[in-house]
């Protein structure tokens, strides 16, 4: 079931060409669900792609699936870092970076709006949402867009084929670790 998760929530991860992806996984049994997660987890590693538990509540795991070598590369981008440090983020290296966002989110009702970083979306975006509350984007997708709605567009459209082209290949039998592309 968390492969099949996988497959329809972080596809573009998986291919290679996205940072990250977050899904909320419902289970029934905790100890059932930890196996499960720590089996997934070990064979993506062998590929690059780490799966975080950011949080549980009750029978619902919210799971960020990511490669550490592509948010390496983010936390490096212009105006990342001093973003990241209005929210008291002190280093800029995936493992603290991951840590940080647990704690910020058990603390949280709401998400923590950096949490775009970890996912790939682009700064301008993350920013322009933060100042507008959320509203007079120029369109969404997989996040609002503030800026660059041209790139984004493409993106999305590039993330959409890859999930439909990932589903469709796993539903026919593929093994998951057949469509994980290594990094």
């Amino acid at each position: 079931m968390l492969e099949k998760m996988l497959i329809f929530h972080c596809a573009p991860t998986l291919a290679g060409i996205k940072t990250g992806n977050l899904f909320n996984y419902s289970f029934s049994s905790e100890e059932t669900f930890y196996d499960e997660l720590g089996e997934v987890n070990e064979k993506m590693n062998t590929k690059g792609i780490h799966l975080e538990l950011l949080r549980i509540q009750g029978f619902n795991a919210l799971i960020l699936a990511y490669r550490p070598t592509y948010l390496a590369r983010d936390l490096k981008q212009h105006g990342v870092g001093s973003f990241l440090e209005q929210f008291e983020y002190n280093k800029l290296n995936p493992d603290y970076a991951i840590s940080k966002l647990k704690e910020r989110i058990s603390y949280r009702n709401e998400f923590p709006h950096e949490i775009g970083i970890f996912i790939g979306y682009p700064i301008d975006d993350i920013i322009g949402f933060i100042e507008n509350r959320g509203q007079n984007c120029k369109c969404a997708g997989f996040w609002k867009v503030y800026r660059n709605e041209k790139e984004a567009v493409k993106k999305f459209h590039r993330y959409d084929k890859c999930r439909d082209v990932y589903s469709s290949m796993f539903f026919n039998g593929c093994p998951i670790m057949k469509l994980v592309v290594a990094v």
